[in-house]
């Protein structure tokens, strides 16, 4: 990259590795850099940018919402909060929903949720299950839950009450809850993003589904990453037919613009009165705007069919070009989700792809990651394609580090 192209924030906390970019502006699935050039976006901002970027419906939206109000707070109604309610339950088959601004604030809300539906039972000390390689964010509660050590070393002592089983095994998730009184719900990423896409079996969903019941446990499925239309469905637990108890969203729910929510099913709609939660700046009129017009242009421009078909085109593309290359473990996932695990880590990737004018992500050390926006064109998952395959390779063929 030419020195023009590498910024420094020497005044902002040094918590991320960043590329040595800074983007300026984007249209549909292309950003530009402040160095004029230009990227097809694969990553979609961490699975953010549902409509992509500079959207012609969402934009004089939300610049229609910035002359009325941003914010008011919540100690007045706020009609786009009933409004992107009404229409969450009626996706999801949910009962109601809290707003919050991130993922990590939404997740942080259903283990409040847990906690509370535990004491409200008369348990004083609720614990819930939780899974091998998730990540639910990096405050002290959700990194508790997270299952990466890496991302919780230095932060100890961490939060108790948690239950860590293997994916995908109904025995193990029995035989570490039996007989124990003080298990309150089951909480897990239906694909885990960070962890490395991995999905959880739709079979294993409805035996979830149904040990819960038989428990008297909440259901939690956090679909911050997987959900919204990323799969093909609006929320990837569909796939198996059932339907959760509690459900955090966030990330593609505002296309960009920060939003959370909980959306709750019957039995844990009410577990939450006035002063249990709160949050100053969720369910602001600008995120709510989003978020109602994010699902309206959704819905209008078939959006999720899109996810599915163009998703399996790009799944199918990338399986031609590197399904069964040595090194080239499995390409996994669903729609507009997916992971290519190699047998070694493979952080250059990254930074060649950005040379390269394709931005992704490697997760897990070994998994390079593709959440673009829901609006890829099959010609946009070609050049995806065209720009990574070769990449791959050639990292491939290099010695692999001893």
């Amino acid at each position: 990259m030419s020195a023009t192209a590498q910024p420094t924030s020497p005044h902002v906390m040094n918590t991320y590795g960043r590329l040595p970019i800074a983007l300026s502006h984007g249209q549909g699935c292309r950003v530009w850099d402040t160095a004029g050039k230009a990227y097809l976006d694969g990553l979609g901002g961490i699975a953010v940018n549902t409509l992509g970027h500079n959207h012609p419906e969402l934009v004089p939206a939300l610049q229609d919402q910035l002359t009325k109000l941003i914010h008011s707070s919540n100690y007045y109604h706020v009609t786009g909060q009933e409004q992107l309610a009404t229409k969450l339950t009626e996706i999801s088959g949910l009962t109601n929903a809290f707003f919050c601004c991130t993922g990590l604030e939404a997740n942080e809300a259903a283990l409040k949720l847990a906690r509370k539906y535990g004491h409200d039972k008369g348990i004083e000390r609720p614990e819930i299950v939780v899974y091998e390689a998730a990540f639910h964010g990096r405050s002290i509660a959700t990194l508790s839950a997270t299952g990466n050590p890496k991302v919780q070393a230095g932060f100890g002592p961490l939060v108790e009450g948690f239950i860590r089983v293997p994916l995908n095994d109904i025995e193990a998730l029995k035989k570490a809850t039996e007989g124990n009184p003080n298990v309150v719900a089951v909480f897990f990423e239906t694909i885990q993003g960070e962890g490395g896409i991995n999905p959880m079996r739709w079979e294993y969903l409805k035996q979830v589904r149904q040990l819960c019941d038989e428990r008297d446990w909440l259901m939690m499925i956090d679909e911050v990453q997987c959900g919204m239309g990323r799969t093909g469905k609006w929320f990837a637990h569909q796939w198996a037919g059932i339907k959760p108890d509690v459900m955090p969203l966030a990330k593609g729910l505002g296309s960009g613009v920060p939003i959370g929510a909980v959306v709750a099913g019957p039995k844990a709609a009410n577990i939450f009165g006035p002063g249990n939660h709160g949050t100053t700046f969720g369910g602001n009129p600008l995120a709510m705007r989003a978020g109602v017009e994010t699902i309206r242009i959704m819905e209008e421009h078939k959006l999720l069919e899109n996810a599915a078909t163009v998703g399996a085109h790009l799944k199918a593309a990338l399986e031609r070009e590197l399904g069964g290359l040595p090194g080239v473990k499995e390409i996994r996932g669903q729609g507009l989700m997916i992971g290519i695990e190699l047998d070694r880590p493979c952080g250059v990737i990254l930074n060649r792809a950005c040379d390269a004018g394709l931005l992704l992500s490697v997760t897990a050390d070994k998994v390079i990651r593709l959440v673009p926006p829901l609006i890829l064109s099959i010609a946009e998952a070609d050049e995806i394609v065209a720009i990574l395959a070769p990449i791959v390779k050639a990292f491939l063929s290099e010695p692999a580090p001893q």
